[in-house]
């Protein structure tokens, strides 16, 4: 125990759910995560000193009423210091009691852990804004034994383990360890004892529960399983239930396996955090915010990104700009499993909305392939020659028309997985690789590796960053000048125009696309279907695709 708490300023940390915790692995394989109300008291918390002494556990424990398992437990003191927790198995993939005779419980789930404190969490900071404030118990820290356990045993059902399997890419659940939340214990006593200790009428009840159920709602939440044990009651020194100003019995509320929000909550929370994020894209290259310890601002090709390692899959990020409150927006864990359409039969090309609501199209990046194309013909034979730009030279060369004038699509991040993956040397291209083994990162990592993926994502375009951070809608939509054509918006006339205008513009900042088509070219039409058209009546025309883009005119040296 000393050990651990010599080396506190040492032990990792990680974010799970926008919760900080510190994580301490012991020797004997459990693991212990330990949030920032519970750091004070971490010499407690350790297992020693309340679960794995059997002997003090077994002086020390009440067994608590309930469907689930649950102790209250006073530690072992540490420093003259005791402290009373309250220690419950978590039941996330098990069938909720009652669920199918019960409407209030249908399409509910337990919460794993760290929703649970996540929730509560933010059901805590929603509070303190609160006039009728919930009050909760502390969430202290999240305990893992080691040692394998069946499912089964468990009661996990594998279907349900696995969906949240989904939403917990910052960490990995495993199925077959079990889980507990241990929240500081609350003085005084439950609404049922309360009853029975002549303080509180049975009439009394349903008004107390409704009242925590309301103030609970303003607060933008609620829990399926509302129960007089969930309402611990004060008492006053006089005996009798404490009271507020206004007569009113104060109360703190328990048990959070089946805490959520309400759904008008999420979708004004989803919306506000979508409103923040394009007031913050519209000004990312303006921001001067101080970088937090785990990101650091970087320039790569001209380009500023703020650069940091995703813990959830040990690769890395590079979000576009200056803002590191845009970071977390691109985590994969926020898009990669989220619902997408796919937008090419040819490449892994992709439309989805984050978890955050944000509308990306993301691609995999071809970097390290060798082009399929035909060497004896002679504008394949020069796709060959050059090969894919890498994921920085697309968003450099972006840019960079950008500020020439030219209309481009805005890039949002680039993401590499930390997942390795092999490719055949004979289809292998390692030439971008060697021309940027020098850009190196604050970590000394290179920019560019081989064995790893890279994604670009881009900002699906509905119009100008700056007019959708005045006001969120949907302006414009999107297509490709090959959709146009196929779908009767454009002639071929137009088509050809389209093509030979957009391939004239890039020669004449000294840039071409050494395979010019139509779906590296967006349209738009606006709310009544007609298409953007320029001061010359052409359509406005968008550059969309940087991988096969070239300079014709001198490189310029990174």
């Amino acid at each position: 125990m000393n050990d651990i708490l010599a080396k506190l300023d040492a032990l990792p940390s990680l974010r799970v759910m926008d919760v900080e915790y510190v994580h301490v692995a012991m020797d004997n394989g459990d693991d212990l995560y330990v949030t920032a109300l519970g750091l004070p008291w971490l010499a407690q918390l350790l297992p020693g000193n309340y679960w794995t002494d059997a002997a003090w556990f077994a002086a020390h424990n009440q067994r608590l009423s309930g469907t689930s398992t649950l102790y209250r437990i006073q530690t072992k003191p540490v420093g003259g210091r005791p402290r009373d927790i309250v220690l419950k198995w978590n039941r996330m993939g098990q069938d909720i009691p009652g669920e199918t005779q019960v409407h209030e419980l249908e399409g509910a789930e337990f919460n794993s852990p760290f929703e649970e404190f996540a929730l509560v969490f933010e059901l805590r900071r929603a509070a303190r804004r609160s006039s009728q404030p919930v009050r909760t118990h502390k969430p202290l820290a999240i305990y893992v034994p080691a040692g394998h356990v069946e499912m089964d045993r468990l009661g996990r059902k594998a279907y349900k383990f696995d969906a949240k399997l989904d939403s917990h890419t910052e960490i990995e659940l495993h199925a077959n360890r079990n889980y507990a939340v241990i929240y500081e214990w609350i003085k005084g006593l439950d609404a049922l004892q309360a009853i029975r200790q002549g303080l509180l009428t049975k009439e009394d009840l349903p008004a107390l529960i409704a009242r925590a159920d309301d103030e609970m709602r303003r607060a933008g939440f609620r829990v399926r399983d509302s129960k007089a044990q969930h309402i611990i009651l004060r008492r006053s020194a006089a005996g009798d239930l404490a009271r507020d100003r206004g007569g009113q019995a104060l109360y703190a509320t328990v048990d959070f396996e089946l805490l959520e929000r309400t759904p008008e909550h999420e979708a004004a929370r989803r919306a506000a955090k979508r409103q923040a994020y394009l007031i913050r894209q519209a000004r990312r290259f303006e921001a001067s915010e101080e970088m937090p310890p785990n990101l650091k601002l970087v320039n790569v090709m001209g380009v500023d990104y703020v650069y940091g390692r995703t813990d959830s899959t040990s690769g890395a990020l590079w979000v576009v700009g200056r803002d590191p409150s845009l970071f977390d927006y691109f985590l994969p864990e926020n898009w990669r499993r989220t619902p997408r359409t796919k937008l090419s039969v040819i490449n892994q090309i992709y439309d989805t909305r984050t978890k955050d609501n944000v509308h990306l199209v993301w691609k995999v990046c071809r970097v390290g392939e060798q082009p399929d194309m035909d060497p004896f013909k002679p504008d394949e034979k020069r796709i060959l020659e050059y090969g894919y730009n890498s994921p920085f030279e697309e968003i450099a060369l972006n840019q960079e028309l950008a500020r020439k004038g030219i209309a481009v699509t805005y890039p949002r991040a680039i993401y590499m997985t930390g997942s390795r993956s092999r490719m055949s040397e004979t289809l292998s291209d390692p030439s971008r690789y060697r021309s940027h083994a020098h850009l190196l990162m604050p970590d000394g990592l290179p920019v560019l590796r081989p064995g790893h993926d890279y994604m670009l994502i881009w900002g699906y375009w509905n119009g100008p960053d700056e007019l959708l951070a005045e006001k969120d809608e949907e302006y414009y939509v999107s297509l490709s000048a090959l959709q146009a054509y196929r779908q009767g918006v454009i002639s071929e006339q137009d088509y050809l125009r389209i093509v030979e205008v957009s391939r004239s513009r890039l020669h004449s900042v000294g840039v071409e696309d050494l395979n010019l088509r139509g779906n590296h070219l967006l349209l738009a039409l606006d709310a009544h279907d007609h298409l953007l058209l320029d001061e010359a009546g052409l359509p406005q025309i968008r550059i969309c695709s940087f991988e096969l883009l070239r300079r014709t005119t001198a490189k310029p040296i990174y």
